[in-house]
This record gives C-alpha cells, structure tokens and sequence, in this order.
C-alpha cells in the first residue's frame, strides 16, 4: 500500500500513542506523547523515518491530531479502531509476558501496568498494510474539508 515508513496513531483526549512501521509490518518505533505540541513531536518523527503514509485511528479526539498531521504534508487514512484496545492488551503482553506469581492469573483477568496507546497505534497502522487482521479496518483516505 505504500513504499516507506507508516506512522500508525490512535488518539485520545490527553495522549496520543503512536507508531512509525516499516512496509512490512514490524515496529521501527513506539511511544506515547501528551496531545500538547503534537505538531512538532509528528514533524520530528517524519523527518527521521521519511514516512510515507499516516494510518489515524477513528475514534476519539481525530479532528484535533488530525489537524495536527495535516501540516506533513503526507496521505492521511482514517483505519476502524474496533476491538485495538483489547488486542493491544495482547500485543503488550505477549512482548512482556507476567512474570512470578501474575503468570498464574490468566492474561485476560490482568492489565498492563501503563497505558498501551502505542500499542493500539500498532495495529491500526498494521491494519493500514493490511499486515493485522484480515477483513478488519477497511481505511479511507481523507481530502481537505
């Protein structure tokens, strides 16, 4: 779908987690940004990865880090961010298994001990490649309003 580096982000009202990933899939970077100076924090992340696409959550708080990604200048897709809360839980734990005793407590019954918006980020910009899940997050690219 594209020839570069996909930045995947899922918003929220006070954080946005984000993901720069290679056409492929895997995960160049991650991490988790307060939704001040969103701007400049996606400025930077284009111009050390060259990004070729923005994979944007739609759920809560897009049109403010929409407005915030408009100003790179690169193709912008809403993905469907149904059920990446609960994959990313997941995602996050199969990166860090429980260790000790929490091993014994099935991973459904546990929750991360931060939050995991980078890891939502993750799969709604692997549902972009159309590396996730099949037949899920049909994305549409926007235009100007």
């Amino acid at each position: 779908m594209t020839g570069g580096p996909v930045l995947g982000v899922d918003p929220g009202t006070r954080k946005v987690g984000y993901a720069i990933l290679a056409p492929d899939g895997s995960v160049l970077d991650q991490g988790i940004a307060p939704n001040d100076g969103l701007s400049a924090r996606f400025a930077a992340l284009a111009a050390t990865y060259g990004l070729a696409a923005v994979a944007l959550g739609h759920g809560t708080n897009v049109r403010p880090v929409r407005v915030a990604l408009e100003g790179l200048g690169l193709p912008i897709a809403l993905v469907d961010e149904r059920e990446t809360t609960l994959r990313a839980r997941e995602l996050y734990f199969a990166d860090h298994p429980p260790r000790g005793w929490r091993r014994l407590i099935p991973r459904s019954l546990q929750l991360p001990p931060r939050p995991i918006d980078d890891y939502a980020a993750i799969l709604i910009g692997r549902r972009y490649l159309g590396s996730g899940s099949p037949g899920r997050g049909t994305s549409y690219l926007l235009g100007p309003e």
